[in-house]
């Protein structure tokens, strides 16, 4: 509602902490509660784009620089930005607004 009173675009909802992933075993344990993010998502009509765990390898990877999705590009963390990711960009493409002069132009060169 916050955002909504100040005029901010909301593309979707993302709930962070879904589920804490055991760094021994791997083992997935709803702390937390299960699909809060999505009920929240249905509630206020917004787009649900997915969940991240708690997982303390996001943490380790993020502190050291190397983002999950680079560092562990296989795995179901790196899985999930990616998906969350391609949802946001879908949904910032269906507003059907242009935000291209926000951005700098980008050019890849080859090295010599």
């Amino acid at each position: 509602e916050m955002f909504q009173k100040v005029n901010v675009p909301i593309l979707g909802i993302v709930e962070n902490m879904s589920a804490h992933i055991c760094s021994s075993c791997g083992h997935e344990d709803q702390i937390f509660g299960a699909a809060g993010g999505k009920r929240l998502s249905e509630q206020y009509g917004l787009p649900f784009l997915g969940s991240v765990p708690l997982d303390t390898g996001i943490m380790k990877n993020t502190d050291e620089g190397d983002p999950s999705v680079v560092s562990e590009p296989e795995s179901p963390v790196a899985a999930s930005y990616r998906d969350i990711a391609l949802r946001a960009s879908g949904e910032l493409a269906a507003s059907g607004k242009d935000y291209s002069r926000l951005f700098p132009t980008i050019s890849v060169k080859e090295d010599e």
